[in-house]
């Protein structure tokens, strides 16, 4: 059974991870980086998102044809590059 005082240290150090990093107590910690590097998009993405706006591989309700899409990319020349590896 925890005593009094060993309840008041747990109650203190939960407010203070409530709080965050903030106050003069953590002036030379560093706060967790946030930005992470994003990945880059693979070629079909790309394709992707250079070619869902027309109208030729779209659907009357808005809905993209990948099959459509498909079909166009591996006519590229970013497939036929990877294709090859």
């Amino acid at each position: 059974m925890p005593t009094e005082r060993e309840r008041q240290y747990y109650r203190l150090g939960f407010q203070d991870g409530l709080r965050g990093l903030k106050g003069p107590d953590y002036a030379n910690v560093k706060a967790p980086s946030k930005n992470k590097p994003k990945k880059k998009l693979s070629d079909w993405q790309k394709f992707i998102k250079a070619n869902s706006s027309k109208k030729k591989f779209k659907f009357a309700n808005g809905k993209l044809k990948l099959k459509t899409m498909g079909i166009a990319y591996r006519k590229t020349a970013a497939y036929k590059r990877n294709k090859k590896k």
